[in-house]
C-alpha cells in the first residue's frame, strides 16, 4: 500500500468530519436561541487536536474553521457587515486552542477518555472566555463579585457547550474509529 495516498485518505478524511462539523454551527447561530452555545466546535478541536498528527493541522484547521465561520456568522448574523474579529476574539479562540491541546493528550480512544476531554475543554471554554467576559468590563464590575455574577450568567451557555461537546464528540470520535476499523487506509501508519 502506499503510504502517500494513504496519509493524503485519512487527511482529506479527517478534513471532511472537521468541516462538516464547522458547518452544523452555522445553524444555531443566534445567542438569543435557547441552544446557544450547543455547537460543534470544541468537539472539532478535540478531534483535530487527536487525529492530525501534524501539529500545525491539529490547531490550524479546527482554529481555521471557527475563524471563517465567524467571518460568515458576523456579516450574516450579528454585524450585518464583513468583521474579521470581534472583540475579545483572542478569549474564545484561546480556548479553543486549549481544547485542542486536551484533544491531543487522549492517549486511547474510548468512551470514558473521549467525555473526559469533552468535559474538560467546555470548562477550560467557560473559565476562560467568561473571564474574557469579566476583564473586557463591559457587562459586569471588576470585582471578586462581578467575576462570579458574570459566571453564574454564563451557567446555560456553558451546559450548552458541555451537551455540544459530548454529542458531536461522540459522533465524530466514533464515526472515525468505525471509519478506521472498516477502511484500513484512514488507520495511521507509522514510519520508523
Amino acid at each position: 500500500m502506499n503510504t502517500s495516498k494513504s496519509l493524503n485518505f485519512r487527511f482529506s478524511a479527517l478534513l471532511l468530519i472537521t468541516v462538516g462539523l464547522a458547518l452544523t454551527r452555522l445553524f444555531n447561530a443566534s445567542c438569543a436561541t435557547p441552544l446557544a452555545n450547543f455547537t460543534p466546535i470544541g468537539s472539532m478541536a478535540l478531534f483535530g487536536g487527536h487525529y492530525f498528527s501534524e501539529k500545525w493541522k491539529a490547531y490550524l484547521l479546527p482554529l481555521m474553521t471557527l475563524w471563517i465561520s465567524d467571518l460568515f456568522l458576523n456579516y450574516f448574523v450579528y454585524y450585518h457587515k464583513l468583521v474579521f474579529f470581534y472583540d475579545g476574539f483572542y478569549w474564545t479562540y484561546g480556548a479553543f486552542a486549549l481544547a485542542t491541546l486536551i484533544g491531543s493528550l487522549i492517549k486511547k480512544v474510548n468512551f470514558r477518555n473521549v467525555i473526559m476531554a469533552a468535559v474538560a475543554a467546555a470548562l477550560v471554554h467557560w473559565i476562560i472566555t467568561d473571564f474574557g467576559v469579566w476583564m473586557e468590563g463591559r457587562l459586569y464590575p471588576k470585582t471578586a463579585t462581578g467575576l462570579i455574577a458574570c459566571y453564574v450568567a454564563a451557567i446555560p451557555y456553558m451546559k450548552n457547550m458541555l451537551a455540544g461537546n459530548l454529542l458531536f464528540s461522540a459522533i465524530s470520535f466514533g464515526l472515525f474509529e468505525w471509519a478506521q476499523q472498516k477502511y484500513p487506509r484512514l488507520q495511521l501508519i507509522s514510519v520508523q
